[in-house]
């Protein structure tokens, strides 16, 4: 018996469209965080699907499904970031690491008179770059909501006071807005969700 010709729509993915196969649909949304795809008996089915947009729920044969936001589960393949302080203000550093092997691949400081914020706001950057230059278009991972809205915002909201000792780090904040503001990226920039999947894994673990 013939198999039955299906049409796949994505909404959402490295590439969006209406591909004829399950494999070119799969290179597209393998890996991708918000990826947002579904199948279709007919070409005219797809097309009018695609044209209206994506349902709030997506799902393929054998389960296979789609969710953004709430229900969604941890990407293995991203990168995390996570910053320790000591004190507010106090000594902070900050980390990156692949989420799934947790192998540190970049880190920052101490720096004195830092803070969590900052130093969260930092390690997003700098993961931003670190991808940037080896053209990864992974996700990265934070446990903080503040941070995101900073980088969001391409501007670090921290009331520290300027100071001797916290000069090189200010400078260093001053450097990260300027490379968001000069830099566009694809990476999703996502809330770790410490509630239902743990510690992020690039955690200090000084808790």
């Amino acid at each position: 018996m013939e198999k039955k010709q299906k049409f796949y729509v994505v909404w959402k993915g490295r590439k969006t469209g209406i591909f004829t196969t399950w494999k070119d649909c799969e290179s597209q949304v393998s890996g991708f965080e918000t990826a947002r795809y579904k199948s279709y008996e007919s070409e005219t089915e797809a097309q009018e699907a695609f044209s209206a947009g994506p349902p709030a729920f997506n799902k393929l044969k054998k389960g296979k499904t789609s969710v953004s936001n709430s229900g969604a589960k941890a990407n293995m393949v991203s990168i995390c970031v996570d910053a320790a302080c000591s004190g507010n203000p106090g000594v902070m550093e900050y980390q990156g690491v692949e989420t799934i092997t947790k192998k540190r691949i970049f880190h920052g400081g101490p720096y004195p008179e830092g803070t969590n914020n900052i130093g969260e706001f930092l390690a997003i950057v700098h993961g931003l770059g670190y991808l940037k230059k080896y053209g990864l278009k992974i996700p990265v991972y934070t446990d903080s909501r503040t941070a995101i809205a900073w980088v969001k915002k391409k501007k670090a909201n921290t009331k520290i006071k300027p100071g001797a000792k916290n000069a090189a780090l200010l400078d260093l904040i001053q450097r990260a807005e300027a490379w968001l503001q000069n830099n566009t990226w694809d990476n999703p920039i996502l809330k770790w969700e410490t509630k239902d999947w743990g510690e992020i894994p690039a955690d200090f673990g000084r808790k």
